[in-house]
């Protein structure tokens, strides 16, 4: 996020703040906990303590778990306010109506309709009501949160490549995207996820990164169930940024290096072909392409930066269409698009869509775009596209909403999209 764009969004959410403040001091006197000075106190210094989460999840060096988790908490609380601020903002509008038409007729006010035992004024009702409405998006994402973990959801698209070899036309590409073995609880619904992959029957499947949380051993129940994860041309895969064992205790570099060379014998009993900064010539008939893959790469700087775009790209000058794995997002518009005009397509993963959004054909949305301008989904700047998949596993928080671990499916074609040809 800029400097500049931060800076206005903070101030929204004060204004926002100041709104919902006034609208609980509003209530009448005999609520008169939220009256006492202790009270409007309190609420400042949460606000302060809530709008810190942003500057940290941004400039400090943490998990991704951990910042997962606060930027959840911090968009929920938000959430609520904003749902009691629209009910503010009814009973305003109520009484600035009330107010100019009295002023209008200039009459007398009519008589105040009898209160019941059973009846509130209509301010305090939807003061009440807006109390009720800011509860409601907390327990209805509570309830919806872990019954997204493992609704898994295939995604269609087509990848349009001009200058595709005839023999790549119709290929059909499968992609999954941060695994995150140490988080799964249930290998029965992992297992369904991979069956629903094969029953696509692609011609290749690349893998972007994470296959673990923090060490290897996460993946000693699944190695079997990701080991079915085949395809005739191959499964390819790149490193994450939870793949190195950097958020994991160590009692030395040895037993460090020791867990990433397992790591990487894992990918090798999978049946994958782990990509280190290198690339392969994938061949039908005659015609070529090239599959390249770099270790992590992120713009922000607490992520590893492995990565090494001048080995991938090496003697691959000669080849048509070039795809690229790489974890981050960030590192296609900080690096790939100024330095690699070549790269056709990149493939990433990483965000996990915060996890939480909205998505539907036309529109998506995440706490997540707030720290990413590529978070989800297809992307393009000129002739070179980027696709980041959401995931297919989970961390920090055991729940998703909205944003559904994810199996994409392309198909290549060697055409121009109809979408560029309209514009």
């Amino acid at each position: 996020m800029h400097n500049l764009q931060l800076i206005l969004f903070i101030a929204a959410l004060l204004l926002i703040d100041r709104y919902v403040l006034s609208g609980l001091r509003g209530l009448p006197k005999k609520r008169h906990f939220f009256h006492k000075a202790s009270f409007t106190r309190s609420y400042w210094i949460f606000t302060v303590l809530l709008l810190a989460i942003i500057f940290f999840v941004i400039y400090i060096k943490v998990g991704f778990g951990v910042r997962l988790g606060l930027l959840i908490l911090f968009f929920l609380v938000y959430l609520c306010k904003v749902s009691f601020a629209l009910f503010i903002l009814v009973d305003d509008l109520r009484r600035i109506g009330r107010y100019l038409t009295r002023s209008k007729k200039m009459t007398a006010s009519a008589p105040s309709a009898p209160q019941g035992p059973f009846t509130i004024p209509r301010s305090e009702f939807l003061m009440q009501a807006g109390l009720l409405a800011g509860a409601v998006p907390l327990a209805a994402i509570g309830l919806n949160m872990q019954s997204g973990l493992y609704d898994y959801h295939i995604k269609r698209h087509v990848l349009y490549l001009p200058n595709l070899p005839k023999a790549f036309d119709g290929l059909r590409l499968g992609q999954i995207s941060d695994i995150h073995s140490g988080s799964f609880y249930n290998p029965r619904a992992v297992r369904g996820g991979v069956e629903m992959l094969m029953r696509e029957k692609t011609d290749l499947i690349f893998f972007t990164g994470d296959l673990v949380n923090k060490i290897t051993p996460e993946m000693r129940d699944y190695q079997d169930i990701f080991s079915k994860i085949k395809a005739p041309l191959g499964v390819f895969s790149s490193l994450g940024n939870h793949d190195y064992g950097d958020y994991a205790e160590w009692p030395n570099e040895a037993a460090k290096q020791k867990n990433f060379n397992d790591l990487v014998t894992t990918h090798k009993n999978l049946g994958w072909d782990l990509l280190r900064n290198e690339n392969r010539r994938l061949k039908i008939g005659n015609d070529e392409i090239g599959i390249l893959g770099v270790e992590n790469w992120g713009e922000i700087h607490r992520f590893p930066r492995r990565g090494r775009m001048d080995l991938a790209v090496k003697n691959t000058d000669d080849l048509p269409v070039k795809l690229l794995l790489s974890h981050d997002p960030s590192h296609w518009r900080a690096q790939v698009l100024p330095q690699y005009p070549q790269i056709d397509v990149m493939f990433s993963g990483h965000t996990h869509g915060m996890q939480l959004g909205v998505q539907t054909e036309h529109f998506q949305w995440s706490p997540v775009q707030y720290i990413y301008n590529e978070w989800a989904g297809f992307y393009r700047d000129g002739a070179q596209q980027l696709y980041v998949n959401v995931g297919y596993g989970f961390i920090g928080i055991h729940g998703r909403v909205g944003i559904l671990p994810e199996i994409t499916i392309f198909e290549l074609k060697s055409a121009v999209d109809p979408k560029l040809k309209r514009a």
